[in-house]
């Protein structure tokens, strides 16, 4: 039998499913998530595999988290689906639209263009990775501890949304960290498919982001001929957050068309 992602559902109406970034899980979206079951959608927020509270995997590439996620929406039987991804599930997302482009209705990306990116996490890895839950057994001192090398205080807020209490005296990451570091070279893969999705798309980036350049739209049309670029302003990669008002109205004006 295969194994079915975590989610959390609410709201009640069309499917709306929110795919997390890197390191990220569904509970990231609780806030968008939300205002559109009150704008009537049923929302799925979903961790994808090594992520958050579904289980965890040696194997972990693109090709697996899109069948994890025809598996999911196979399982609760959602017919056709909206398609609301951002950084790493932007290109869970984008996958899923060109493979099963038959179940998917329309397709948000959120800050991500379906190239290949050059490494960039390595100093939020290397951090990670020097975390001993037997010493660094408080949330103060892991913060501590990944300050060394992330100076970024929202980046170690994000962070520290992962760990919980594994047993009543030692934190952990939810996420599987070995997986992710052992695979990180697969997140920052390209779009591995020469299929199109003929659907409605749009890209949402932010404003002060690098992640999706007006030079992309070439390579993001050769995918998704009917593609949409809008711009968040004063907004970072992590646009949802960063300007939340803006970024739900571009978001919901693009599903309620």
């Amino acid at each position: 039998m295969e194994k079915i992602l975590h989610s959390r559902i609410l709201g009640a109406g069309k499917p709306l499913l929110i795919l997390h970034g890197f390191f990220g899980m569904g509970d990231n979206w609780k806030s968008h998530a939300n205002r559109f079951a009150e704008d009537g959608f049923e929302l799925h927020l979903i961790d994808q595999r090594n992520h958050g509270r579904s289980f965890h995997s040696n194997e972990f590439n693109y090709n697996l988290l899109v069948k994890d996620l025809y598996n999911y929406i196979q399982f609760h039987e959602l017919g056709e689906v909206n398609l609301l991804g951002h950084s790493m599930g932007g290109k869970t997302v984008m996958l899923f639209a060109v493979e099963y482009s038959h179940v998917v209705n329309k397709l948000l990306v959120a800050d991500i263009a379906p190239k290949k990116y050059p490494p960039h996490h390595q100093d939020i890895i290397k951090a990670l990775n020097t975390i001993d839950f037997s010493v660094h057994n408080t949330r103060k001192l892991i913060d501590a501890k990944l300050a060394e090398l992330i100076p970024e205080v929202g980046i170690r807020q994000f962070i520290l949304k992962n760990t919980y209490w594994k047993t009543k005296e030692q934190l952990d990451f939810r996420f599987n960290l070995t997986s992710l570091t052992e695979n990180y070279e697969e997140i920052i893969q390209e779009l591995a498919s020469s299929n199109g999705f003929n659907g409605d798309v749009l890209f949402l980036r932010g404003g002060k982001s690098k992640y999706v350049l007006d030079t992309d739209m070439p390579l993001i049309k050769s995918h998704f001929k009917k593609a949409e670029i809008e711009t968040v302003s004063n907004a970072g990669h992590w646009l949802h957050a960063e300007n939340p008002k803006e970024f739900y109205s571009k978001a919901i004006g693009f599903l309620e068309r």
